[in-house]
This record gives structure tokens, sequence and C-alpha cells, in this order.
């Protein structure tokens, strides 16, 4: 027979096993919180480029009539119904230190050569909807502010 002392001592092993392996680090962190919603809206719907600032110049025309749809599987689709280009898409977090939902970057990456390279960047969030995500990076070099946002079709 198990003694009582040893009973107890297997059954508060066993709940603080519990109460370790049930907690995260996500819970409670705003800054997760504000990423899942992101990857939740921007998964919904298509999207279009409603602003493109390259060092200063407009170039929201190079996205004219290209729809954007964020899939799940980090698959970024461009489509204008003539030309069709895959890239990737992900949100990371910033610092771990820093649990403030406005630490999170936008990646962007498309393998290519034309004016679809210009969107590879970790772009910081600047505002966020379910129809709207408004992006900003500071240039490397010359510290030129480069803005993208896309609107919900």
């Amino acid at each position: 027979m198990i003694s009582k002392k040893l009973k107890i001592s297997i059954l508060a092993c066993l709940i603080g096993t519990m109460v370790f392996t049930s907690c995260s680090n996500d819970d409670n962190n705003p800054r997760s919180e504000v990423k899942d919603q992101i990857e939740f809206n921007i998964q919904q719907g298509t999207w279009r480029i409603t602003k493109f600032i390259d060092s200063s110049d407009d170039e929201t025309n190079h996205f004219n009539g290209y729809i954007f749809t964020f899939l799940n599987s980090g698959v970024l689709n461009a489509n204008n119904g003539t030309n069709n280009y895959d890239g990737t898409w992900s949100i990371t977090e910033g610092g771990i230190d820093d649990d403030s939902p406005d630490d999170l970057d936008f990646n962007i990456n498309f393998n290519l050569t034309n004016d679809f390279e210009d969107l590879n960047d970790d772009w910081e969030i600047i505002s966020q909807s379910s129809t709207k995500i408004e992006l900003m990076d500071v240039s490397g070099g010359n510290g030129d502010i480069d803005y993208l946002t896309f609107e919900k079709n």
C-alpha cells in the first residue's frame, strides 16, 4: 500500500506539472493577441495596395489592378488577371523582453526582380483593422521612410 504522505507528494507533483505545462508565455501577452488578430484579418478576403511610397516617390500605380491574397500557408499571391506572382508573408514579434503590441513586423518577400522586389521588407505596423493595414519602414542608409497600405476589397 502507498502511504498517505507518498500519495500527497505524487498528487502535488502532478498538480505542479499541470500548472507549469498549461501556462505559456503567450497567455496575457498583448502583442501575441494583436498578432493573432492581424493574421486572422489579413487572411479574410482579398486586398489591394492603396499607398506605396518608396523613398519619397509615390509608386502606388505600379500595383494598380493587382489583387493580393494572404494565405494561411504563408503564401502571398498577387494577381492582376495577366500576371500571377507568389511570395511569402508572415508576422513576427520583436524583442522578447518587450510586450508592446506595437512591436510586430509584417514581413513580405517576393523572389522577383520587378516592382514587387520593392515590397520585400520587415515592415512596422502603424495601424490595422479588419479592412486596412498601414505599414512603414525606415530605409537603410539614407533614413527615408517608406509607406505601404493594404485595403480590403
